[in-house]
């Protein structure tokens, strides 16, 4: 790149697993065949994934202010993808810290039978249980986290998105808490001008046919590509040109 070219625009995706698995599992976070790569290459941006299985919102808060790799894409990100909010709708028949404490239980014998005690249980108690994280939660750090970005970069583009659906049997078929989640976060997004993609539109189909990953719950790479699609809509809808550029 010469010294008067502009640097490249970087894509700052904050995620869970939906976005980096494919039918088979996870995958790289550089595999072309994952939305956000689709929609970097469509760009012609960098991309920067920032994300783990089970992530809510919350997490994305404190990926924002705690990740060093968040800090240094935003100086040249050209727009900022939550890609949360699926984890936060699920029920939890634990509440989350007592759920993610298990992988601290010593010793390993004592975690693993608490483990698949756990498993066990969770299908079957997923009807009655809570949402893993409230749905007035997940829009109030979904607006911490983008105040504190707009506040370091003012007025750069951001795109949320509403949970996507599953039939997973590990959560007993249950997503009771889909409407709360995706209400309040679309209600948060129409208040600060944030475009919301659906991701039920994108993926309904080939999650509820059986076509995604055999888990029920992750995508095909049919879905991926659906995804992206509704991503871009987004993003031009925040502002970005979806025309390839290096600008």
């Amino acid at each position: 790149m010469s010294s008067d070219e502009p640097p490249r625009r970087t894509l700052l995706v904050f995620c869970d697993s939906l976005s980096y698995y494919g039918p088979a599992g996870g995958l790289p976070a550089d595999d072309p065949r994952i939305w956000p790569n689709i929609v970097a290459a469509q760009l012609d941006w960098d991309l920067e994934l920032i994300g783990r299985i089970g992530w809510t919102c919350r997490d994305v808060w404190w990926a924002a202010i705690q990740d060093p790799r968040s800090w240094a894409a935003l100086p040249r990100a050209g727009a900022v993808i939550f890609a949360t909010s699926g984890m936060d709708s699920l029920p939890s028949p634990l509440p989350t810290a007592l759920r993610e404490s298990i992988r601290y239980v010593r010793p390993p014998v004592l975690r693993r039978w608490v483990r698949d005690g756990y498993g066990w249980l969770q299908p079957r108690l997923s009807p009655v249980a809570r949402p893993a994280l409230p749905a007035h939660l997940s829009a109030d750090y979904l607006e911490q986290t983008r105040a504190a970005i707009d506040f370091n970069r003012p007025g750069i583009p951001f795109v949320a998105c509403v949970p996507s659906v599953h039939v997973a049997p590990t959560y007993g078929k249950s997503h009771r808490w889909r409407h709360a989640t995706a209400a309040a976060i679309t209600a948060w997004g129409r208040r600060h001008d944030v475009p919301i993609v659906d991701l039920k539109a994108a993926v309904g189909d080939e999650v509820t046919s059986g076509r995604g990953n055999p888990d029920g719950i992750h995508w095909n790479f049919e879905a991926h590509r659906a995804v992206a699609g509704l991503m871009l809509e987004g993003l031009a809808e925040a502002g970005v040109s979806t025309v390839a550029s290096r600008g």
